[in-house]
Order: C-alpha cells, then structure tokens, then sequence
C-alpha cells in the first residue's frame, strides 16, 4: 500500500495537464488534478479555438467581397451579430470542456475543481482539504500581462477580449507579437476601425524578418494602421465599461481615441499564489518553474511543463512534454522532446506559417546560407481583384544543402508549412525538394519550384 494518496497529483487542467495525467493513469498510476477555472486551459477557453473560430468569422466578408469576381451577386448586403458569434463560440467551448472531462473520466483520473497550493514537497491542499502525492505536476500555464502605465485599468487583455459585449467601433492594439496581430485581423474583418502600436520597427521580432516586414504591408492594405515605434503611455477614460471612450496617448505625441485598448504585450507563468515557496522550488527571474531536461524542478517529487516553465509556449509541445513525464515517470517505454523544427502558424489576416531556423539563426549557426524566395498574387486572386499576396521563403545551408528553415505569409500557410516540417525533421535538402513534383495549380506548390537564389 502506498503511504501517498496518489502517485501523481497534477495542477492545472489545460492541456499539457490533462494530457500528462491522462497518460499516467493509462500506465497504471493513481492520479488526480486539480482545475480552479475551466477543464482545457488557455488554448480551449481564451487562446488557440476561439481565436481561430472567431478568425474564421473575420474572414468571411473577404469571401464576400471575392465572390463577385467568380459571378456570384449577394442581393442583400450581408450582415454580422457579434452576439451570435460570440454565443455559438461559447457553445463550441463548453462542449470542448465536456470532452475534457470525459477523457479524464474515461482514464479514471480524479478531478478537484478548486485552486490548489503546495503545502510541501508531497502535498497538495485544495478547497481547504490536504491530498498527498509521490510526484507534483505544475501544469498552471501563464496569464496576460499588462504594461504599467496610468489607465491601465481601461484597457484589456486577450482572455477579456473573447468575451466582449459587442465590437467596439474603434480598437487600439498594443504589441507587435502573434496575439496582437491576430485579434487586430479579427477585429478588422469584423469592421472595426483598428490601429496597432508597438515599440519595435517589424512585426513578429521573433521570426524571420522578412514575414514581418511583409506581413505588416498586407494589415495595412486591408486598413489596419500600424505605428511603429511607440507604445501606449497612459489610458484616460470617463468611466469603465466597454461604452467608455478610452483617450490614448502615445509615446510618439499623437493621441487617439477607441472604444477598445487591447494589450498584446506578453504572458507571465502562473506560479504567484501556488505556494511552491512551501517546498523551496527555485524559480526563474520571470516566476517561470526552473526545470531539468526531465522536466523536474530542484526538488525531485515536483515536475512542470507547458507556459509555466517558459520554454515553448505552444499547446502541442505541451502535450509532448506531458507525454514525456508520463511515460518517464510510469512507464518502460521512454518518451523524449525535441525543442528543434518546431512548426508554428500566425493566424493574422493573411496568415504566417514558420518552421526551422530564421535566416539570421541559420547565418549565425551556420555561416554561408543560400536564400530563396518568392512573392506572388495567388491564382484565386486573379479574378476576385483581392490585392492579397503570398510569400514564401527557404533558408538552405550552402556546405550541406539540407533545408533549414521554411517560412510563408498567405492563404493556408499553417496547413501548408505543417506539411513541410516533417520534411525538416527527416532533414530534407533542397534537391529533394526539387525533385519533388509539385501539386498545379497550388500556392503549396511554389516551396518546390523555387530554383533561383535571392540577391
């Protein structure tokens, strides 16, 4: 008999949480998780599904507008209702969380709804109630956060934007990252007015510069204003509510004025109140969870994966880190994780697709790289008289000729790239690409036409 109540005792049920106990308790281990908000995490309720359904929505009058170029007439002017939009999400949400549940259920994991702290190196007290555990799981995930600047009260972040009451007639986005210029395209294609502030001078610093650099001109052909190089100093407003009218003053000088001030300015680790300080658990200067290669902290009975250790903050490297602890943990069949290759998609209007090393990480790792790339008006275009245009980049190292990174602003460039990161992670070179038969007429098509090298 074992002298804990469970084997492992996992906090936080988004997915990398659920994922991790579901896998454990399908090898035979006790487990139990505790949620104090909603089954699924940051990705199900406020990040990855509603933005991306809502991303849908924005879109449609684009397919409206293009239509017409294909001989389609709409004999009535077509209309939105946020509040119908909003209410169908919010199903689509809640039957996610029932799903959650079920699995969890299904693979006999006990679930605590309420918010746990750690007590000690093997203890967990929820709702008051004290449970004890050979292994502890930070599964927490991270929040938004907001700059300090006076009125910050009047702005939101991206978990209240999904639930507002109605589309502000004016938006002021702050940031320059994938969650600023993705809820700045949905609120654009919605209809409403947006302008996007951020400090740097490109959009996506962490990516190649080119698809920010390309992507910013595409947000402001479809009549996003961007400013760069300043940021939001101080909100002033009348009243708080949604009706308010914000007063934006920008570090630049201008002052504007919106119904909406969004910040897009980063996510912290959700570790503040968890009391990991109890069992002396080192934390990063960030307050992310400091962990080993095995996702182990300092003290060797408590683990964390996902946003809370600041590694990849990603939901599918949050399921493979928990299948990872998992099976290291109960299991003889050892899983491990590779930080390299990562695919990753930009649900902006267009959308970016990356996978492998930027152009400037592969000089710097690599030294001499050849460039290819390619810009063009897609064939669905042609007709439609859309003025939206595709980029595509390959970034090959010269001495091995083995693809190292491949890049896409336009259409479908998540679905495209993700068919390319397998090529990556099997260490494709650029003549296989080449000798690869493309697929007429595609946008796909042009990573394995691409023959001359960029000046």
């Amino acid at each position: 008999m074992s002298q804990y109540d469970y084997d492992l005792f996992t906090i936080g049920g988004g997915s990398g949480g659920v994922r991790a106990s579901r896998f454990a308790a399908q090898y035979g281990a006790r487990v139990a998780i505790a949620e104090s908000k909603y089954l699924g995490g940051t990705c199900v309720n406020v990040g990855c599904i509603p933005k991306k359904l809502m991303s849908y929505s924005a879109h449609f009058h684009e397919d409206f507008d293009d239509a017409a170029g294909y001989g389609w007439t709409l004999k009535d002017k077509p209309s939105f209702d946020w509040a119908a939009l909003i209410a169908a999400k919010d199903k689509e949400i809640l039957h996610l969380n029932g799903i959650y549940r079920k699995l969890l259920d299904g693979a006999g994991v006990a679930i605590h709804e309420g918010y746990a702290t750690v007590e000690d190196a093997h203890t967990v007290s929820v709702n008051g109630k004290r449970y004890t555990a050979q292994h502890i799981l930070i599964a927490t995930g991270g929040h938004p956060s907001a700059p300090d600047i006076p009125g910050k009260e009047f702005g939101i972040s991206s978990d209240e934007f999904f639930h507002l009451k109605g589309l502000p007639r004016r938006a002021v986005v702050m940031g320059g990252g994938y969650i600023a210029v993705e809820l700045a395209s949905i609120l654009n294609g919605l209809g409403s007015q947006v302008t996007l502030v951020y400090r740097g001078e490109r959009l996506l610093r962490t990516m190649d510069a080119d698809l920010g650099v390309f992507l910013a001109d595409e947000l402001v052909k479809k009549g996003i204003r961007v400013v760069f190089k300043a940021n939001i100093e101080a909100l002033a407003a009348s009243h708080a509510g949604e009706d308010a009218v914000k007063q934006v003053t920008l570090s630049n000088g201008e002052t504007l004025e919106a119904e909406c001030v969004l910040f897009a300015t980063g996510r912290s680790a959700n570790t503040g109140k968890l009391g990991l300080e109890n069992a002396g658990v080192v934390l990063e200067k960030n307050g992310a969870v400091k962990v080993d290669a095995d996702f182990v902290s300092n003290v060797p009975s408590i683990l964390a994966i996902g946003d809370v250790i600041d590694r990849v903050a990603l939901t599918p490297v949050a399921l493979a880190e928990g299948m990872v602890v998992a099976a290291r943990l109960f299991s003889k069949n050892e899983r491990s994780i590779s930080y390299q290759n990562i695919p990753t998609a930009v649900f902006s209007h267009p959308n970016v697709g990356t996978v492998g090393l930027t152009e400037e990480e592969a000089r710097k790792d690599f030294g001499e790289v050849t460039i290819f790339k390619s810009s063009f008006k897609p064939l669905k275009n042609t007709l439609s008289g859309n003025t939206e245009r595709t980029f595509m980049k390959l970034v090959v190292d010269r001495k091995t000729d083995r693809v190292l990174g491949v890049h896409m602003v336009g259409g479908e460039a998540g679905e495209i790239v993700q068919g390319f990161a397998v090529a990556l992670q099997c260490g494709a070179t650029k003549a296989q690409f080449d000798s690869t038969i493309g697929i007429h007429p595609t946008a796909a098509e042009e990573f394995v036409t691409m023959r001359t090298p960029a000046s």
